[in-house]
């Protein structure tokens, strides 16, 4: 049964049907070592996938990016390459350095979060596409306030 919700900047979904618009559907993208996240999956919302991605490369438009084990490098290497709109989350060690999570986050990581409890990363993981969304509205407001004017 699909649910119809508001189509609104404050909207969880874009106003598509998501059980045909597989690209729709969110897709975080696993860079380092796997059995950091191996519990993630059953913390995240339906519908949602887990995939490990060979390199910066191989990550998709619009996929959440996580850096099982990051490093400033990955950080700033990922935030060079991929678009803009690509979110990129940092897990790091419970005991990281203060100047690890300062460092990572000024190299262009949208979160970082220390010990990687599956339910807190899930949760991270669930705020950072609602962010990706909402830009996605406001450059559609943009545009259309934009092109109503012209």
């Amino acid at each position: 049964m699909l649910v119809q919700r508001p189509c609104s900047a404050t909207a969880n979904d874009p106003p598509l049907n998501p059980a045909t618009t597989q690209s729709m559907r969110p897709v975080v993208a696993v860079l380092g070592h796997p059995g950091r996240v191996a519990a993630l999956a059953a913390h995240l919302p339906t519908g949602w996938t887990i995939r490990r991605a060979r390199d910066l490369d191989d990550v998709h438009p619009d996929e959440i990016v996580l850096f099982s084990t990051a490093s400033v490098a990955d950080v700033s290497a990922g935030r060079r390459i991929l678009p803009r709109r690509t979110r990129i989350v940092a897990l790091v060690d419970p005991q990281a350095p203060a100047e690890l999570v300062a460092g990572v986050l000024t190299a262009g990581a949208d979160v970082c979060v220390r010990g990687g409890q599956p339910a807190i990363l899930a949760s991270h993981l669930v705020a950072c596409r609602r962010r990706q969304l909402a830009d996605r509205w406001s450059s559609l407001q943009d545009a259309t306030a934009t092109a109503t004017q012209a």
